[in-house]
C-alpha cells in the first residue's frame, strides 16, 4: 500500500538517503532549507525508483517555517503515514568555557523545537494515516556526551526524551520511535569534524569502520514495516556506544 511519507532536512546526508529508499510505490515529501539543487536531485531519483516526490522549502528554525512546511503538505494529501523528523545539525563547535546564548537558541530550534512544533502540527494528518508513525532522529551523542558539541546533544537528547514521552500519549493510533545514528559519512562531518576526530572515532569502534547513510534509512523502513515498536531508540553506531 502506498504511503505519504515526510522527511525533513531531506536535500543531504541521511534525509536523502532515506527519501532514496523509501521512495518506491510512494509519495516521498522532500524537505529543504537552503540546499534546492541537491534537494531537486533526491526528487528526481525518488521518481526514478517508483515514486512520487513533492519539494517543500521551509526553514524549520522558525515557528513560521514549521506551519508552511506542514501547510504545504497538506495541499497535497489528506492524510500522512509516516514523519521522519531528520532536520538537525551541529552548527558549530565550542568549549562549555564560551558559551553564547544565541548559538544555543539556535541548536535547539534547529534540533528540538523544529521536531516538536512538525510533530504537532501533522498529528491531524497522522490520525488520518494507515498505521501512522513518527520517526525521530538524534545521535549517539545522546548516549555518551558529546564535548565541544554539548548544545547539539543537549537539543538532540531533549528529541531523545520527546519521543518517548509522545510515544505513551499518542498510543494506540500512532506509533513514535527513534534512532540514534553514529559516525556516519555525510556533509554533516565537513565543517565539524577533523580527520583527527574521525580517526579516533574509527578507532574507538568495535567495527573499526564508520557508518553509511544506508544503514540509517535500513533500520527507519524496518520500523515503518514493525507495527509492534513503540517508544524505543534504536541505536546504529557500530558498536561506538552499548547499553
Amino acid at each position: 500500500m502506498s504511503k505519504a511519507i515526510l522527511v525533513t532536512g531531506a536535500s543531504t546526508g541521511l534525509g536523502a538517503e532515506t527519501a532514496r529508499y523509501l521512495a518506491d510505490g510512494n509519495r516521498i515529501f522532500v524537505h529543504y532549507n537552503a540546499s534546492e539543487g541537491p534537494a531537486e536531485k533526491v526528487a528526481a531519483a525518488v521518481e526514478k525508483s517508483g515514486g512520487q516526490a513533492f519539494l517543500l522549502k521551509a526553514d524549520l528554525s522558525r515557528e513560521e517555517g514549521c506551519h508552511s512546511l506542514v501547510s504545504g503538505v497538506a495541499e497535497k494529501t489528506d492524510k500522512l503515514d509516516v514523519l521522519i523528523n531528520n532536520a538537525g545539525g551541529l552548527i558549530k563547535r565550542n568549549s562549555v568555557r564560551d558559551y553564547e546564548w544565541e548559538l544555543m537558541q539556535q541548536v535547539f530550534a534547529l534540533n528540538t523545537f523544529s521536531a516538536m512544533m512538525v510533530t504537532s502540527l501533522c498529528i491531524p494528518l497522522l490520525e488520518k494515516g494507515d498505521d501512522p508513525c513518527i520517526i525521530n532522529v538524534t545521535s549517539v551523542a545522546v548516549r555518551h556526551g558529546a564535548p565541544t558539541a554539548t548544545f547539539y546533544g543537549a537539543a538532540k537528547a531533549a528529541v531523545d526524551s520527546f519521543t518517548r514521552g509522545i510515544a505513551k500519549e499518542l498510543a494506540p493510533t500512532i506509533r513514535v520511535n527513534s534512532v540514534a545514528p553514529g559516525v556516519i559519512i555525510t556533509p554533516f562531518h565537513d565543517k565539524v569534524s577533523t580527520q583527527k576526530q574521525l580517526d579516533a572515532w574509527v578507532e574507538n569502534t568495535p567495527l573499526k569502520r564508520h557508518g553509511d547513510p544506508n544503514h540509517i534509512a535500513k533500520t527507519i523502513a524496518f520500523i515503518i514495516d514493525n507495527d509492534f515498536i513503540n517508544g524505543e531508540s534504536i541505536d546504529i553506531n557500530g558498536g561506538l556506544f552499548m547499553r
